[in-house]
């Protein structure tokens, strides 16, 4: 009788082992799944910034021999202006 008994408390012993393995494993596949998720939409919204501004820079790059860019950088960075060209000094924004 004895036997019986702790053949059946040994199986279910182990029973439960085996559930509580499975759901810690299963917890900690879980976990790593989320943290991997994470790293994939951080990296995907990164890469999206990446391609606008690669965008921008082709459209840059696309525009700078041109002579309105050249003239607006002359303006904005060097300060120089064409030939009878009025130019008109906000003196509140100094």
């Amino acid at each position: 009788m004895m036997n019986v008994f702790s053949g059946k408390l040994i199986k279910k012993i182990l029973l439960i082992a085996v559930i509580v393995y499975v759901a810690i494993t299963f917890i900690n596949q879980q976990k790593t799944l989320d943290s991997y998720n994470a790293a994939k939409k951080y990296n995907e919204e990164k890469l999206e910034q990446e391609k606008e501004y690669q965008e921008r820079l082709i459209a840059m790059q696309e525009n700078i021999n041109s002579t309105e860019y050249i003239e607006q950088i002359a303006r904005d960075k060097l300060y120089m202006y064409l030939p009878n060209e009025r130019v008109y000094i906000d003196r509140s924004k100094q």
